[in-house]
């Protein structure tokens, strides 16, 4: 019964945050912490998979799944968003083919929530004119 609602919660949880790293930048409020967010994202991503030896290791999606596991879950795929696309969908997405799209997206928020914060924090500091 536990590990159902923990399951619920990463689902809602990390699904939110995937949400949230692609589209975050939109609101002037909330850019700072997408950046920040976004950041924490490829740290893990690229840092954590050094040391674990999975590039694009994410710590969510390694609770999440040994929730899974201890729900009866077996052959889980290697990352959380083919996992989602399949559950979501109840169809099997090419591996490659989400590995793909998640970067482009991460790759694309990453580049528009950085060129908006650089542009709201020049525009914090220059001087009003008129």
């Amino acid at each position: 019964m536990i590990y159902k609602a923990v399951d619920v919660f990463f689902l809602v949880f990390h699904s939110s945050l995937v949400i949230f790293n692609l589209s975050g930048w939109i609101w002037k409020k909330t850019r700072i912490y997408n950046l920040l967010t976004l950041g924490l994202t490829g740290l893990s991503w690229s840092l954590s998979g050094l040391v674990s030896g999975i590039y694009g290791y994410c710590p969510l999606t390694d609770w999440h799944f040994r929730v899974l596991e201890k729900l009866g879950e077996k052959g889980l795929p290697a990352s959380y968003m083919k996992y989602l696309a399949d559950r979501i969908t109840g169809l099997d997405f090419s591996s490659a083919l989400v590995d793909n799209i998640t970067l482009s997206g991460f790759i694309g928020a990453l580049t528009i929530s950085v060129i908006l914060n650089i542009r709201d924090y020049i525009k914090r500091k220059s001087p009003e004119t008129g």
